[in-house]
């Protein structure tokens, strides 16, 4: 399957690049997975606040630092950069992804020390310049499948990656909408269609979202909207992640046999 999926569209239309950042990271951060503690402008801050909490991102921001390196773009916040970074595609997809990896690891090995030892070269085969590499390559959830309970990595990973929904239903704030969920059959990662489910509107970046519109989740949380172009994006780099992720575990097992 083709990476590259440069189609048009893109950008949303009057968000900057630090209020595109905000909006994907708010939830994780608000859940105290990553970031600082005291990031409060991620919900409702100025331009220039986000810039000081963007910078303290262990994860995010070295990938953002890399592209804006790579790329040229002086402004790792660029809204090219972020949305790349997010939704996959875009201009991130074109940098060679063994050079993005070297670079890449020449910032985060020294802040990951010596925990995950399978931060090494090992991992130019799966990456990219993106969020999904990020969750399926560089945490090591997907390491611990198949080593017992189950149900929590998958839970992380599913949560952590960004997923897509259409709406089905619209009622004041809540929303019924229809997507789909991370499955693992023992041996591979796989995305199955889910039962249509509520979620709840928060007041950040989500109006005008309306019945037969696709968004964007993080932790349960509404990104935003996406248009068709940035669906096609991210659809195409999550597929191809899982499909390096699986390759990387059918080659961990065949070493055990």
């Amino acid at each position: 399957m083709a990476r590259r999926a440069d189609l048009g569209g893109g950008i949303v239309m009057g968000v900057s690049g630090p209020q595109l950042f905000a909006r994907y990271a708010y939830a994780p951060n608000a859940l105290g997975y990553c970031g600082p503690a005291d990031a409060s402008a991620l919900a409702d801050g100025t331009d220039t606040e986000i810039r000081t909490v963007a910078r303290r991102f262990s994860g995010v921001w070295p990938y953002l630092r890399v592209l804006s390196s790579m790329t040229a773009i002086a402004d790792p916040l660029d809204p090219r950069l972020v949305e790349s970074y997010w939704l996959g595609g875009g201009i991130g997809d074109d940098l060679d992804p063994g050079t993005f990896l070297s670079n890449l690891l020449a910032l985060i090995g020294p802040l990951a020390g010596g925990y995950w030892q399978h931060l090494t070269t090992d991992l130019s085969q799966e990456a990219s310049a993106n969020h999904s590499f990020h969750v399926l390559g560089i945490y090591p959830w997907t390491r611990l499948l198949g080593r017992g309970r189950d149900d929590l990595p998958l839970h992380v990973l599913d949560n952590c990656r960004i997923a897509w929904a259409r709406v089905c239903e619209r009622d004041g704030t809540t929303l019924t909408i229809q997507g789909s969920g991370l499955q693992w059959d023992g041996y591979h990662l796989s995305l199955s269609e889910q039962p249509a489910r509520l979620i709840q509107m928060t007041p950040a970046a989500n109006d005008h979202i309306a019945i037969g519109d696709d968004i964007a989740l993080h932790w349960d949380h509404i990104c935003g909207r996406l248009d068709a172009a940035q669906l096609t994006r991210l659809t195409i780099s999550t597929t191809h992640q899982l499909e390096a992720t699986n390759r990387r575990l059918d080659d961990a097992r065949a070493r055990l046999r």
